[in-house]
Formats: structure tokens, C-alpha cells, sequence
């Protein structure tokens, strides 16, 4: 493969200004101003992302697509429909001439324009793609060789420079180097001339979208063009998108809510998307609030984390010009929304334009495509207070004005386009009577096809019927919620709950207790689990130091020789702060839980496993644990 002739790269790195990305819609012609709604009107075949690419590209193309934030700051690349098909069919044509129809692609990319090429022009040919994270340099590929091994995949579509990259540490790993590494900028342009359009209809599969893995070993999610499509519709209608939309993602493309509501959510409706990389967005989080007050964004969001982590790291100096009065939907999802997030942001960024009516909860997950529930638009997020000892007893009893022990629930709304979400008894699957606990049910054209080559467990997870209903299949969540007044509240994951002494405790309201107990606890990086212990279950806690206090608790050693030793080399001083620590952490948990933690480990920052969404990796964690992995700084009981 040569990339001598390669002139679509150059395609792709024209540039808009600003003037022009906000006034892009205004300048198109009656036939190019064109939403999907009045697409299905016209041409009822357009069944297919695939479809719906080629006739915008026909159409409308020099109208921009996507553009990505290179510094995730203001270094553009832009890619318009027109450059967006002609890269997918030198792709494509490539793929299908290797006779890579129906196989499976993993595609391991950075964040930007290359991933979103690669992804399409997988869709074209036929190919089905197997997004993935790029892995770290000098860190394990055991999570990425389990995926490999898992799809079969045939091929690995990727970068030169990736690829580069990655050649000392794949020697190291038999089921990767044993692959075809392909770097997609070194293809022949000519390859789009063997391009044959794929044969699709609504059971065909588009990709596989491998879970997070948060509650144990990663699957494969077979989702189909239909599903793909039905999804689109659903949040097109619960998000009001139109072709006046502009989005503005960090999100991973390799996560089902970077791909499918970040990167094909604003080609299915036609409006340009400003993408810029999760690392940046980690880094700096004021960038992601910038890229909405520059480019006028309209849509964006991210799970509870991101939030909290712009009221943590934003400072008030770097407010000054920001204008959010843009943000017309601020989806918040993928992990419990706290009401008390809610709440914090609205109240910092008030003054910055940024309307509290905006927040919108939601609730979805890869089996399910991506979205299930959300409430109504441009309506406040629904807040109801609990008992929340009657909760842990899957009881839901509404907490009087000034009532002790209450929880804030954030409501996730309802189901759209025929969606029937149930909640049900997980053992006996009875149905469960409004306000009371149990799993929850869906039931949508938007439910993907399965686990690939894991028949057993697709057909206990997607084709669940309970004791009263046996027509209607559903897929088994895991999660577990309620319903009041036709609103659904996400409570917990069925397989993280922790019963001890017969009574249920959610670790997100211990990790939660946990975070607030010190102050060099770091935000959103705390673990909570059970383990058995002569047969009976105990709760251990992980909680990582955050890094503005490595300089006082990370000292495994001291450096100074007159210091005085604790023990395990450490100093006396340290030693009374992890102590400190500790002390607030069994006091907290008592007080608010009334539990005794069997162990307490305080590890480094950053080192508590979680998912490309943000969640903490509680099965993990809990691996790590019990083989002693934990990049421990202290602890209790251990």
C-alpha cells in the first residue's frame, strides 16, 4: 500500500471559519436544508446509515459534517458530507477487494476525523466494525486480545502512525500481532472505484458494540441497521434535534453514547457536530464548556462525572467571556445523575448563560442501542425525595417536607417511539407494583439482536417474558429503579447491590458517603463492594488520594533521614494522615449506613479501574483486591 496518490487526506483537512460553521445551514439551498424527517418523506428506501450518507453526500455535499478540535482548543479539521463518502468508499472499496464482507474490523484510532472515516466506510462495505480503545503505551492488552479473540476479528483498521506505535508491544501479544494491521491514510484513492454498494436490510448487522465491562468481562452487542435507525428516531424526537442543531462532543467514539449520539446521531438528522478528545476534555474541562460558547452548541453532555469535574477544576478566572446560553440540551447519563450535581452546576454557571431547565436525565445502555428513557424537552429534571431506608428494602415511601434520611432521586422520564419499559421481580419476574423496587424490563425495536457467539446468555438477557405476559420479549437490564407517576428512577445495578445482615445497601450511596468524609478522597474515584468472608458477606471500601495531595500521602519512603519511621517507611507525618483518613471513613459509614467496613484501602490517584464512560469497574476493583493488586498508599484490615 502506497499513500503517494492519497489526495483524500488533503480533502479532509480544508478548513470553515467560524463565521462560516454558524452560518453553514443559512447558506444552503432549499434542497440542501434538508432534516431526516422530510428525507423519510421522500425516499422511503433510506433504511440504512448507509442510505442516508450517500444521499447527503449527493445532496448536500459541502455542507460540514464534523469538526475536530486537533489541540481541543481552536487547530480545526473539518470534514463535509461530500469528503466524508468519497473517504468511506476508498475504504470500503479496499475491504470489500480484500473480500472482508461480513467479517469482523477492529478499529483502534484516536479520538478525531480517521475513527469516524474508518467506522463508515466499514458500514459500506459490508465489513462489520469492532470499535476499541487505542491501548496505552506499556500497559496491558489483555482487554483488547479478549475482544480480538471474542469477534473473530480478521483485520485491525488503524493509523500509520498507531500502528508504529504499537509494533514493539505487539510482539508481546500473540492474538494481536498474529492480525492484518492496515493503516487506512496509506490506501490508493482508486480503491473507491471497486466499490459495490452492500446488500442491507433491517436484521443485517452494523457493528459490535462491546460493553464497558463495569460489572464483569466485556460483550459483544450485535446491533443491527434497523436498530441503529429506530434509536436515531428516538433521540432526534426526545433530544427536538433538527439540521439547526450543533453539538459539541468529548465523549469516546469507541463508547455507544460517543458513537451513537455523538458521531451518527448529527449525520442522521444533518447538523455539524464539534468533536474534540476525552484526554482533553480530562485535562482541561473548561475546554469542553469553551467549545460550546465559541460554536454556539446546542447539544452536549456526558455522564454525572463530567459535571462534577467542571465544578471541581473550572476556576472562576476562567469564565470570563464563556456564554452558555446556547445549550439547549444538556443530557446527563450513563451513571447515577445526582440530584446534588444538578443542582451545584446550574447554580455556578447561571451567570454564564446556562439554564437549569436544560439538564436533561436520561437513561440507556449498548443493549438497548443507546437510549431508552428522557424526560419531556426543555422541562426541568423531575427531583423526588425518598426514605431512604425503605429503598434499601425495595420499598418506595415519598419523604414529608423536613423528614430525616431522605435520598434525592433524579427521574430518568419515559420511553419513546413504542418503547415499554417494566419493572419486575428479578427471581419471581412478577411484575412489580408502581413505587416498588425491582429490575428493569425494556422492550423496543431499538433492543440489539444478542450477544455474539454467547447463545445462552442472549437468550436469558434478550428474551425475557415475565409470569403474566409470555407474548412480549424483553431484555433483562440488570439495573434496578421504579416508577412513579409514569416517570422511571434508576436506583442501582442488580449485581453491585450489598446485602448484609439481610438488609440491601447501593454502593453508589456508600461511595458517595466515602468521597464527602475527607477531603483528600478524590471525586468520583471511590470503590465500593462486597466480599465473602466465612460465608458471609463484608463490605470493602477502595477509595483513591487525590493527586493535589500526592506531595503529603504519597511518600512511601521519606527523604529525610532525621524524619521519624512509622513503620513500612514511611514517615510518622503520613502515617497520621492516611490514620486520619481512615478514621473519617469507618466514622462516615457508620453514621450514615450503620456498617462496619471489613477493609479500607487507600490507593494511588488513577488507579481504580472504570469503563470509557466514566463508571467505576466495582468487578474489577474487586478482582484486583482479593489478588492484591491495588496500588495500595494505606489501609485498614487489609
Amino acid at each position: 500500500m502506497s499513500s503517494k496518490n492519497n489526495k483524500s487526506n488533503v480533502d479532509m483537512h480544508s478548513n470553515f471559519s467560524k463565521e462560516e460553521f454558524y452560518s453553514t445551514d443559512q447558506t444552503l439551498t432549499n434542497n440542501e436544508n434538508t432534516s431526516i424527517k422530510q428525507l423519510d418523506e421522500n425516499y422511503s428506501d433510506l433504511n440504512s446509515l448507509v442510505a442516508i450518507l450517500r444521499y447527503r453526500s449527493t445532496n448536500q455535499p459541502d455542507k460540514l459534517a464534523y469538526t475536530f478540535l486537533e489541540d481541543g482548543e481552536g487547530k480545526e479539521i473539518n470534514l463535509t458530507y461530500g469528503q466524508l463518502d468519497r473517504q468511506a468508499l476508498i475504504i470500503a472499496g479496499f475491504l470489500q477487494n480484500e473480500g472482508l464482507k461480513g467479517e469482523r474490523a477492529l478499529l483502534i484510532f484516536p479520538p478525531g476525523l480517521e475513527f469516524v472515516t474508518a467506522f463508515f466506510g466499514c458500514l459500506y462495505a459490508g465489513t462489520i466494525a469492532v470499535p476499541a480503545y487505542p491501548p496505552r503505551p506499556n500497559r496491558s492488552m489483555e482487554r483488547l486480545a479478549a475482544i480480538v479473540e471474542d469477534a473473530g476479528a480478521k483485520v485491525v483498521l488503524t493509523t500509520s502512525f498507531i500502528r508504529f506505535g504499537l509494533s514493539s508491544s505487539l510482539l508481546n501479544e500473540d492474538k494481536l500481532s498474529s492480525l492484518r494491521w492496515l493503516a487506512v491514510d496509506e490506501l490508493e484513492v482508486s480503491y473507491a472505484e471497486k466499490w459495490k454498494a452492500p446488500e442491507i436490510d433491517k436484521e443485517t448487522l452494523a457493528f459490535l458494540q462491546y460493553t464497558s465491562g463495569s460489572t464483569g468481562n466485556p460483550k459483544g452487542v450485535m446491533v443491527s441497521h434497523s436498530n441503529l435507525i429506530h434509536n436515531q428516531k428516538i433521540i432526534q424526537e426526545a433530544f427536538n434535534h433538527n439540521d439547526k442543531s450543533v453539538g459539541v462532543i468529548w465523549l469516546p467514539p469507541y463508547h455507544d453514547m460517543g458513537l451513537i449520539g455523538g458521531i451518527i446521531q448529527p449525520l442522521y438528522v444533518g447538523f455539524p457536530v464539534v468533536l474534540l478528545s476525552p484526554l482533553h476534555f480530562l485535562q482541561k474541562p473548561i475546554r469542553w464548556l469553551q467549545a460550546i460558547s465559541n460554536y454556539k452548541g446546542t447539544s452536549s453532555g456526558g455522564p454525572n462525572f463530567a459535571y462534577d469535574l467542571c465544578l471541581g477544576k473550572i476556576k472562576a478566572e476562567q469564565l470570563e467571556g464563556l456564554d452558555l446560553s446556547s445549550w439547549k440540551i444538556a443530557f446527563n447519563g450513563a451513571e447515577p445523575v445526582k440530584a446534588e450535581t444538578l443542582e451545584n452546576f446550574s447554580k455556578y454557571f447561571n451567570q454564564h448563560g446556562f439554564n437549569a431547565s436544560v439538564f436533561y436525565p436520561c437513561y440507556g445502555m449498548a443493549e438497548t442501542t443507546l437510549f431508552v428513557s428522557g424526560g419531556a424537552y426543555h422541562e426541568p429534571p423531575v427531583i423526588t425525595e425518598v426514605l431512604e431506608t425503605d429503598l434499601l428494602d425495595n420499598r418506595v415511601t415519598l419523604a414529608e417536607v423536613g423528614a430525616l434520611g431522605v435520598r434525592k432521586l433524579v427521574g430518568c422520564g419515559q420511553g419513546f417511539l413504542g418503547t415499554i419499559i417494566k419493572i419486575v421481580h428479578p427471581e419471581t419476574k412478577r411484575p412489580c407494583e408502581d413505587q416498588e423496587v425491582g429490575e428493569i424490563w425494556v422492550a423496543s425495536d431499538s433492543v440489539a439482536q444478542g450477544y455474539w457467539q454467547q447463545k445462552e446468555l442472549t437468550e436469558i438477557t434478550f428474551r425475557a417474558c415475565t409470569n403474566e405476559i409470555k407474548d412480549n420479549l424483553f431484555l433483562r437490564t440488570g439495573d434496578l429503579g421504579f416508577t412513579l407517576n409514569n416517570e422511571l428512577y434508576v436506583t442501582g445495578r442488580l449485581k453491585d447491590v450489598i446485602i448484609i445482615s439481610g438488609r440491601n445497601h447501593y454502593p453508589t450511596d456508600i461511595e458517595l458517603t466515602v468521597q464527602k468524609s475527607h477531603i483528600a478522597i478524590a471525586p468520583n474515584r471511590v470503590a465500593a463492594f462486597a466480599i465473602q468472608v466465612k460465608g458471609n458477606e463484608k463490605l470493602v471500601v477502595v477509595a483513591e488520594v487525590d493527586r493535589r495531595y500526592h506531595r503529603d500521602l504519597l511518600k512511601f519512603k521519606t527523604h529525610n533521614d532525621q524524619a521519624e519511621i512509622a513503620g513500612d517507611g514511611i514517615s510518622k507525618e503520613v502515617s497520621e494522615k492516611l490514620n486520619e483518613m481512615i478514621s473519617n471513613i469507618k466514622e462516615a459509614i457508620s453514621s450514615y449506613h450503620g456498617l462496619r467496613p471489613h477493609a479500607i484501602a487507600l490507593v494511588k490517584s488513577g488507579s481504580i479501574p472504570k469503563t470509557s464512560s466514566g463508571k467505576i469497574r466495582r468487578f474489577a476493583c474487586r478482582n484486583d483486591f482479593s489478588q492484591e493488586k491495588l496500588d495500595l498508599i494505606g489501609g485498614d484490615g487489609l
